[in-house]
């Protein structure tokens, strides 16, 4: 059998059929959000995240449930805890959100540990499994993309002026607090539900690669934003076939296709340094 046979195969299998459509729609809404998430300086937050998310299927887990449908109420709960300790906290945010995904992590781990029915999945968790999407996953990430692609439309102005000139869009009066309450909700549930796919040791690659190396080779605002949402897509359906043709690990093949991606913007960029998005 040779190699373009086998590849012609595995691409009329429902689960890799199911795999690509999550990877292309959940890449999408990675870059979507992560390219406000780099110039806003959230990528930390992602990371955080998504180490934090272990504690939410842990407990999924404990109780018998979906992990997918705990982590999205998990991801919320998390996002309006840390706004909250950011704001009443003298700390720096970076070793506030330290704190809370060290210590998730550790307890996470253990409560796994004791867990002889989920040892052999902790590698899954870890650095995900995208083969295993459902057509409930992908629903969710189809009404999450709809939903963000929708709010980001109708408020351009106001996240615009937000990204890029926080003192400038308050005195337009733009709804700081609360545009940047819901982004972060957003990215926490986009997180979540992407965690299914690259793992909670990869998540934050995921969201902060395809937004950088749209970055290097943008010459405006909304180039900066598409670029990086169909580099995430693409980022996402290369690495899955790349994991499903050699038999590898989803997640990390994803973020290794996202690292090629932004080779090959960063040997671009000083081809476009007159006209890059600053």
């Amino acid at each position: 059998m040779t190699e373009g046979s086998t590849l012609y195969e595995l691409l009329q299998l429902p689960f890799m059929q199911r795999a690509l459509l999550g990877g292309l729609l959940s890449g999408a809404l990675g870059g979507l959000l992560g390219s406000f998430a780099v110039l806003r300086q959230l990528s930390f937050f992602s990371d955080a995240l998504g180490h934090s998310a272990l504690l939410g299927i842990t407990l999924g887990i404990l109780l018998g449930i979906d992990p997918t449908l705990v982590l999205i109420p998990f991801a919320v709960l998390f996002a309006l805890l840390t706004n909250q300790l950011v704001r009443r906290s003298r700390l720096p945010a970076d070793a506030l959100l330290n704190i809370v995904y060290s210590s998730s992590l550790a307890i996470a781990v253990v409560a796994l540990s004791v867990l002889p029915v989920y040892r052999g999945g902790i590698q899954q968790l870890l650095f995900g499994d995208i083969l295993g999407v459902t057509w409930i996953d992908l629903a969710l990430i189809t009404v999450l993309l709809l939903v963000t692609a929708g709010y980001l439309a109708l408020t351009r102005r106001d996240q615009v002026l937000l990204t890029l000139d926080e003192p400038l869009a308050l005195s337009r009066g733009v709804a700081v607090s609360l545009h940047r309450l819901l982004f972060l909700v957003l990215l926490a549930v986009v997180v979540a539900i992407s965690i299914k796919a690259v793992g909670v040791l990869l998540i934050s690659a995921f969201v902060v690669i395809p937004a950088s190396a749209s970055r290097l080779v943008s010459h405006s605002f909304g180039s900066y934003v598409a670029l990086a949402a169909g580099l995430g897509a693409t980022c996402a359906v290369l690495g899955l076939l790349l994991s499903g043709g050699f038999a590898l690990p989803s997640g990390p093949c994803v973020v290794i296709a996202q690292l090629l991606g932004f080779l090959i913007a960063l040997a671009l960029a000083p081809l476009r340094s007159r006209t890059a998005f600053p």
